[in-house]
C-alpha cells in the first residue's frame, strides 16, 4: 500500500458556520497530511479557503493500492465529513481529486 496526498476542491453555496467548519476539520482530523512526514506535508492545511471566494481544497492523507483508489478513497471522506458537518450534497460541490504527494511505504 502507499499513503497519497490527495486535494479535493470544491465550492461552498452555502455559508459555513464556525461550529460547522469544527465539525468538517474535526470528522477530517484522522486523514490530516501533517501526518505524513513527506515533505511539504507540514505546510499543508487540512481545510483552505481560496482568498475572496467560497471555493476551497481539502488536502486528505490516504492509504491505498494506487492513484485511482487514493482518489476515491479521498472523495469519499471529503463527502462523509461534509454531510457529518451538516452540510448537503448539493450545498457543497467537490471538483476531481488531485494526486499531489506519495509517500511509498
Amino acid at each position: 500500500m502507499t499513503v497519497y496526498v490527495v486535494t479535493v476542491p470544491g465550492t461552498l453555496l452555502t455559508e459555513l458556520t464556525p461550529e460547522a467548519r469544527s465539525t468538517l476539520v474535526g470528522a477530517l482530523r484522522p486523514a490530516d497530511p501533517r501526518g505524513t512526514g513527506g515533505p511539504g506535508a507540514e505546510d499543508l492545511e487540512i481545510l483552505s479557503f481560496y482568498s475572496g471566494s467560497s471555493a476551497f481544497s481539502l488536502h486528505l492523507e490516504v492509504e491505498a493500492a494506487d492513484a485511482a483508489a487514493a482518489e476515491r478513497k479521498a472523495r469519499d471522506l471529503a463527502s462523509a465529513a461534509l454531510r457529518e458537518a451538516g452540510l448537503a450534497p448539493g450545498s457543497v460541490p467537490l471538483g476531481e481529486p488531485v494526486i499531489t504527494g506519495i509517500i511509498s511505504e
